[in-house]
């Protein structure tokens, strides 16, 4: 930050300006807080949503198929849907969807030049700075509830020790059929809590999760045989009264954000294959060992722990466990 004073300062009687912070912020960093006038004037242009065409094969119809979302919940921009086969040989195959932005938000474009700049939506505690128009993120593009959308769509077939067998990428019309919140998700299926109101409707979407959830553990448990590490951050969520931040309220992993989570890294790694079958230039962060270890023995034994001299993932996991 520079030593200009922003809008309503401390040193001003009145009441500290956050958005005016927060803006101030975003021009520092070279970020844009408000959409130019010609990405405006583009999303003016689209009348409804992307829809299907069915003379395009490369585009199949899963709209049909028992997709559900599992967000916050008061989450609007929904970019991912998942379901799964009961399980065949062996093996079960999941699909998770990723909303199909660029249906709408071509290449080159105004819209697509102000998300290339800021690379990603922003969020402050006073004012979130969406990369795309909330129409889009949160409607034309958004796979919500009951609303057929376009989306790029990963199929992986995982095996019961959690283990790749196939996979394919392909662009299809989905539905989601039912939207649910991390929280009570997690809670049922930790039985710490009583079912949300569509899975207690549902027996499908009951089906749906717990089949979601045997295949997401089994991910894991194979991650973390090949050195993963389970490190948390905590962020907190502020909650606003009238304008003004009233609270932080904590916000940690759980069982239903972790079936999220191992999914997207199994997309992630099929997206990767992918590209590179094709012989597209992908770029990838490998970290093949922790860094700074020595610095990390010593303080493993500042704690009472003891960690080998060598680098050991499965040394340093069950450290952090314990």
């Amino acid at each position: 930050m520079s030593d200009k004073h922003p809008p309503h300062s401390h040193h001003d009687s009145g009441p500290i300006d956050l958005k005016g912070i927060a803006r101030l912020a975003m021009l520092e960093r070279s970020l844009e807080p408000d959409f130019p006038r010609a990405a405006l004037s583009e999303l003016g242009a689209i009348e409804h949503a992307a829809e299907r065409d069915p003379k395009d094969a490369s585009i199949r119809d899963l709209s049909d198929r028992p997709w559900l979302s599992i967000d916050n919940d008061d989450s609007r921009d929904l970019d991912q849907l998942s379901f799964a086969e009961r399980p065949q040989g062996g093996a079960t195959k999941i699909f998770v969807a990723v909303a199909d932005v660029d249906s709408l938000v071509h290449q080159g474009s105004a819209l697509d030049d102000h998300a290339r700049a800021n690379t990603t939506s922003v969020y402050t505690a006073a004012q979130i700075f969406p990369m795309l128009p909330e129409r889009l993120s949160t409607d034309l593009t958004s796979l919500g509830e009951a609303v057929t959308r376009l989306a790029l769509v990963v199929e992986v077939d995982v095996r019961d020790d959690g283990t790749i067998a196939s996979s394919d990428v392909y662009r299809a019309s989905v539905q989601n059929q039912a939207k649910l919140a991390y929280n009570s998700v997690a809670a049922w299926l930790d039985a710490a809590g009583p079912a949300p109101e569509r899975v207690k409707a549902d027996s499908d979407i009951a089906e749906q999760l717990k089949i979601q959830d045997r295949v997401a553990q089994a991910l894991r448990k194979q991650r973390f045989e090949h050195g993963a590490l389970s490190l948390e951050t905590l962020e907190a969520r502020p909650v606003f009264d009238a304008g003004t931040i009233a609270d932080l309220v904590p916000e940690g992993t759980n069982r239903a954000k972790q079936l999220i989570e191992d999914f997207m890294i199994a997309a992630n790694g099929v997206t990767a294959r992918f590209l590179e079958r094709k012989g597209f230039p992908t770029l990838r962060r490998v970290l093949r060992s922790p860094e700074r270890w020595a610095q990390i023995v010593a303080l493993a034994e500042s704690l009472g722990g003891h960690l080998p001299e060598e680098p050991s993932n499965a040394e340093l996991e069950a450290f952090l466990n314990q």
